[in-house]
């Protein structure tokens, strides 16, 4: 978990503003349906494949995040304020 929720929440914050409906219920399907918060993380750090069922855009996007191209640190969960911010 220490390591899934910086990464999930951080995606979250960065990318939830801009999805399309479909892509929010998939979002919400990820991250709800697994029972092993690890599972998420293995599949989107490439350790482990991904589950058909979960093989989509959204999780091709979460995969390019965790690539982490701009070498940002991410090593604790983003403030919650962004859940209030207006839609940019």
């Amino acid at each position: 978990l220490i390591l899934i929720r910086p990464l999930s929440s951080l995606f979250a914050k960065e990318n939830l503003n801009r999805m399309s409906e479909q892509q929010l219920n998939l979002y919400d399907r990820l991250i709800n349906e697994p029972s092993n918060d690890w599972d998420i993380y293995y599949w989107a750090t490439e350790a482990k494949p991904t589950p058909s069922e979960f093989e989509n855009d959204v999780m091709a996007m979460l995969r390019e995040f965790a690539k982490n191209k701009k070498r940002e640190q991410r090593l604790r969960q983003p403030d919650l304020e962004y859940l209030f911010e207006p839609p940019r």
